[in-house]
């Protein structure tokens, strides 16, 4: 494992998408989202490789995750999604995930954020499934309904 190998608990109350495909946060901060998830059925195509969709889904839901923490807790929203989908996952293979900020402004925030696998011939060996970019809109107003929607992720961020 990268980062951290403590997964963080209650993973459905930060993000309910992630938590249905598996994913494991090992790490949250203003710097770094970091986490993993094991290719299983609900997450390939016909192909039993990894959908596309599923690297997008992780792509903006970290990169999302991450500026919540880098702007202070507030309401954000991805605005922008550009992904290269370069190498293929297939069916029971360990993929790693990683957000990280490019630019941090007042109101946007870019972020990128790399997919990987390990080379199963030298597994200090990176190799690359995709690579995001994610723009995020930050420092939203917060409607009454969800004033608390910061607070599960507090619990987990290193700050």
């Amino acid at each position: 494992m990268e980062s951290s190998t403590k997964s963080i608990p209650m993973k459905e109350i930060l993000d309910a998408p992630l938590n249905v495909i598996g994913f494991e946060n090992s790490e949250i901060s203003p710097q770094k989202i970091f986490g993993y998830f094991l290719v299983a059925k609900k997450c390939c195509n016909p192909f039993d490789v990894l959908h596309g969709g599923v690297s997008a889904l992780v792509a903006e839901s970290l990169a999302s995750m991450g500026a919540h923490v880098a702007s202070g807790f507030g309401r954000v929203a991805g605005v922008h999604l550009s992904i290269h989908h370069l190498k293929s996952a297939n069916l029971g293979e360990i993929v790693y995930a990683e957000a990280k900020p490019l630019n941090v402004g007042k109101s946007i925030h870019v972020w990128e954020v790399n997919l990987w696998k390990k080379n199963s011939l030298n597994l200090g060996e990176r190799i690359l499934i995709s690579s995001s970019r994610v723009t995020i809109k930050t420092n939203m107003p917060i409607p009454k309904n969800v004033k608390d929607a910061g607070v599960n992720i507090k619990k987990y961020a290193k700050l």
